[in-house]
């Protein structure tokens, strides 16, 4: 059964007449989550899950014509029925279940396996059809747990503070910084960049915990935040912000931090691989999980992991896509797209 197609807009829904999170503004887009790579600016109406509201609207404008629905709540659009299960990816992160005539199909959007201290743990779909990203599709890939990631890093901060240095964590503004605030929670007072800053206000806004933070303006006194934590999107790095902070111990947060050669090229004093992506072993868990009969790959390393999939014998297709990457810039929705 044709239930999806591919387009030059995104994945379509034939029966259905909306698309999962398009790269073109479109009338109709049901959305994984708020990275500015899955949801865009320009829809005429957003489907979403219910904590993703409130970030699709900090983002895209409080005007937007939105409308969101829980975990496991279904929704029928033309004959298909729709459903959002928890991706562990961000908060707000859902998969995709599309039913029509007993027929299913989930895209994944994207997501992570390994529980973290904030997001809805991943939860495996059965389908027929199953659309997976693979941003860390290669066996060298195998996260820490969210334990070990936590004494890492509160262990770093703690080296810092006995060195009189202030330590700057250097995370994306939605799911990485909110991930970095419950690793290092208790530890001290945390100061946060406004991006960080606002979105951490709509979505308490909405219901949901988030660790206390400061925001930090251009005008702070350096005593204010000696030997405190600072997290700050990774596109401030070498700013004059970051100058500003006082003996500053810059660390940035991410999955390609799991290479050594990156923290050097990148110029930072560390690196920690916290990734909101699935590792190798949960990309693999999460296939398998699904039982589905064609596996469609994208976002990252489509080539190897589709290949090796197709070697264990689960048919495999790579899909090229317009997909960002989240994990390299922190980018805002761009405004500027056209059709």
């Amino acid at each position: 059964m044709k239930l999806i197609k591919f387009t030059k807009k995104g994945i379509y829904c034939i029966p259905g007449k909306f698309y999962l999170d398009p790269w073109y503004p479109v009338k109709y887009a049901v959305i994984s989550h708020g990275h500015a790579d899955h949801a865009r600016w320009g829809n005429q109406h957003y489907l979403c899950q219910n904590d993703s509201k409130a970030i699709l609207k900090h983002r895209l404008g409080k005007d937007i014509s939105i409308e969101s629905l829980g975990y496991n709540q279904p929704k029928n659009i033309n004959g298909v029925q729709v459903c959002f299960f928890p991706a562990g990816h961000v908060i707000g992160s859902a998969q995709i279940k599309l039913e029509y005539k007993g027929f299913v199909v989930v895209f994944s959007g994207d997501y992570k396996t390994q529980p973290d201290f904030i997001s809805t743990p991943f939860e495996p779909v059965k389908c027929h059809e199953f659309i997976t990203e693979s941003t860390f599709g290669l066996p060298i890939y195998k996260w820490k747990t969210e334990q070990e990631l936590q004494q890492e890093l509160q262990n770093w901060v703690l080296q810092n503070q006995q060195n009189n240095r202030t330590s700057v964590f250097l995370g994306y503004s939605l799911g990485k910084a909110q991930r970095i605030l419950k690793l290092i929670e208790h530890v001290d007072d945390v100061f946060v960049h406004s991006a960080i800053h606002n979105l951490n206000t709509a979505i308490s806004n909405s219901g949901i915990d988030i660790p206390k933070s400061t925001l930090i303006t251009s005008d702070f006194k350096k005593e204010n935040v000696q030997r405190k934590i600072v997290i700050l999107p990774p596109a401030l790095l070498g700013s004059k912000l970051i100058k500003k902070i006082p003996n500053a111990a810059t660390a940035i947060c991410s999955g390609w931090m799991h290479i050594r050669g990156n923290r050097r090229w990148k110029g930072v004093d560390a690196g920690f691989a916290v990734s909101d992506h699935a590792d190798w072993e949960g990309l693999l868990q999460a296939v398998k999980a699904t039982e589905a009969e064609k596996v469609y790959v994208t976002h990252g390393s489509q080539a190897v992991f589709s290949k090796y999939l197709n070697e264990i014998g689960i048919e495999a297709h790579e899909l090229k896509t317009e997909f960002g990457d989240e994990e390299i810039a922190d980018k805002e929705p761009q405004k500027s797209a056209t059709l």
